[in-house]
């Protein structure tokens, strides 16, 4: 990737909020792309992908396919590049109603290594992704009872014979595209839908009985560890469809994600916050109400009734002592706030329907940009911690706070982009777009943080109720369920138990290539796992001091993101059972991704855990009389 490239990327990457139209994009709002009999429909070539393997490829720059060295490329956003897309102008000769019968595209001559690389994606079960209208291709299936009628993305670039080892590539492709015809203009038409059915086929000539016999019964192309050549050839059909309209093309690509088990989900993680309500209700109203009676009763003798009620009092004195590596803490905290906002507002734009699927690549370029310009309320909060802990230089805080955690993945990933620039997956970041990223961390997110932490820094600091004691009171034996371990990894079941199920969804749009738009569920699961994790978070620390241990701020953070721990685990899991990845690379993407991501949500419901947990402490200790 030029450098050139990279640059004039950067400007489409600060656009990207802007209506992106190079290929038939619409959000939402825009009215659709109208064709007429006879209009050309271009039809674009993207990527080859595979759920054992996880490193897409370029399917125009694959060595054993037919591809004009001369084809545009089309000009893609961050998100776009950044999850592997690489979308080229087609031979394919596509007009609007009229039908083609076999249709030689080329005759690619293989040499014994394109040959080899061929039989290896095949044997990887990797498939094709093509774009028509900014639909993408789509194999369709129906379900046990054949009652209902789906879509699988892409379609599948050869098949393998496990019984005779012979690997066949599917040469041939019939394309059906779906149209509407509109009731106030016959003469306008709609695209809703876009099938690929493939074949392998032994010659170009055999493509005309693929109607009359059955695959089995025409011979295929096999492709083995020799030089061979293979023509590629392909059919068009224009089918009016009455059933889909325009508005619910997409309903077939995402039919997988039935909203009744989403529904389950939330019932679960309701009837889990209920008992974590009821227990923060009970300490709350009864025996936190009863400890600040007796607490603030003048003829009340702790000394006798010890037994009876529990000595969070006596850490009065040091519950707002500044924690160890503060200088630490305090920029975590504003990056998860950072991040918090970013989430937040990212599934608000997927709420009104902005992050539709149909804008391609639209969810981690918002994510990104949205971080970018949160840098702003990560600053402000990380440094009215830091001047809680009396710190001084509330520059190199704010430096902390915008390079700590990006500086961290950053590095992580460049070390993960050079085993994939080898692998020669799309997936690897260009030149160009590491400038980009880079450009857009230290311009845009590093002065916003600076920003927001010099007006955060001019803030009064927040006063607690209680004074802090020059000597440190001597931490008692705690029981085992109370050390740090034990309690951070029960705080992380709960929040877990809440996302499970929606979990699984997730996993599947990141890793199976499935399409996931339900915002409206995920956003009730957002709110009742961020409730969760305050809830057992409080629980966890109200007990933490009840056990006059007023080491709590690192212990809330750690509770609050803990469960992230258990969806790294979960991921892992998931990897084995379903995606079945053979190559290193593959399996060191996979972990490296997911570690990433599981690092990022511990930092959001940690940093957000703490802050409420910050609050209560505060309030409780100002509601009892000191001497």
């Amino acid at each position: 990737m030029s450098f050139g490239f990279g640059f004039s990327t950067l400007l489409v990457y600060v656009l990207t909020f802007l209506p992106y139209t190079s290929y038939g994009f619409h959000v939402p709002g825009f009215t659709p792309n109208i064709f007429k009999v006879g209009d050309t429909v271009p039809l674009y070539v993207n990527k080859a992908f595979s759920d054992k393997t996880q490193l897409p490829h370029s399917y125009h720059d694959l060595p054993f396919v037919c591809s004009n060295v001369d084809a545009k490329r089309s000009l893609l956003n961050l998100g776009e590049i950044l999850s592997g897309d690489r979308i080229y102008d087609s031979d394919y000769k596509l007009i609007f109603g009229e039908n083609t019968k076999c249709k030689i595209l080329c005759s690619k001559e293989l040499g014994v290594e394109d040959a080899m690389v061929a039989q290896e994606m095949i044997k990887d079960d990797y498939r094709v992704e093509w774009i028509v209208d900014n639909l993408p291709s789509a194999a369709p299936y129906h379900t046990v009872e054949n009652t209902k009628k789906l879509y699988e993305a892409g379609f599948h670039l050869g098949q393998y014979d496990a019984a005779s080892s012979k690997t066949y590539i599917n040469n041939h492709v019939t394309i059906n595209i779906l149209y509407e015809t509109k009731e106030i203009d016959p003469t306008a038409r709609l695209i809703v839908g876009f099938e690929v059915y493939p074949y392998s086929i032994q010659t170009s000539e055999l493509c005309s009985d693929i109607n009359v016999k059955t695959e089995r019964e025409i011979p295929k192309k096999e492709v083995s560890n020799q030089a061979t050549t293979v023509d590629f050839s392909y059919t068009v059909a224009w089918t009016e469809e009455k059933k889909i309209t325009w508005g619910t093309r997409w309903s077939l690509y995402m039919a997988n994600n039935d909203p009744q088990i989403h529904w389950y989900s939330i019932i679960n993680s309701l009837v889990i916050i209920l008992f974590l309500t009821s227990m923060v209700a009970v300490i709350m109203l009864r025996t936190l109400n009863r400890d600040i009676s007796l607490y603030n009763d003048e003829d009340f003798r702790f000394e006798e009734a010890q037994e009876d009620t529990i000595g969070w009092k006596l850490v009065h004195g040091d519950v707002f002592r500044a924690p160890k590596y503060g200088g630490l803490f305090a920029p975590l905290i504003g990056t998860g706030v950072q991040l918090f906002m970013m989430f937040l507002t990212t599934i608000f734009f997927g709420l009104v329907g902005i992050l539709n699927p149909s804008y391609r690549g639209g969810l981690v370029s918002f994510s990104l940009f949205l971080f970018v310009f949160m840098g702003m309320f990560g600053g402000y909060f990380s440094a009215r911690l830091f001047k809680v802990f009396k710190g001084n230089s509330w520059k190199k805080n704010a430096f902390m706070t915008g390079f700590i955690v990006p500086g961290f993945i950053f590095a992580i990933i460049c070390v993960l982009n050079v085993f994939v620039w080898v692998q020669r997956s799309s997936t690897a970041i260009p030149f160009g777009t590491f400038f980009a990223l880079v450009s857009m961390w230290f311009c845009i997110s590093m002065p916003l943080v600076f920003v927001g932490s010099f007006v955060g820094f001019k803030k009064q600091v927040i006063q607690h109720p209680v004074r802090t004691n020059q000597i440190p009171r001597q931490i008692p034996d705690q029981v085992w369920y109370m050390q740090p371990v034990p309690s951070v990894l029960v705080g992380g079941l709960m929040p877990f138990a809440v996302i499970v199920i929606e979990l699984v969804f997730i996993l599947k749009s990141i890793w199976q290539d499935q399409f996931y738009y339900m915002f409206g569920f995920l956003s009730l699961v957002f709110v009742i796992l961020m409730v969760t994790c305050i809830e057992i978070t409080i629980v966890i620390t109200y007990f933490q001091l009840c056990g006059e241990n007023y080491l709590w701020w690192w212990r809330s953070f750690f509770v609050g993101g803990s469960s992230g721990l258990y969806i790294f685990l979960y991921s892992l899991m998931y990897c084995f059972a379903h995606l079945h990845i053979t190559h290193f690379v593959s399996f060191l993407v996979f972990v490296t991704y997911s570690f990433i991501a599981c690092l990022v949500y511990a930092l959001v419901t940690g940093s957000i855990s703490f802050l409420v947990t910050y609050f209560f402490v505060r309030k409780i200790f100002r509601a009892v009389k000191l001497d």
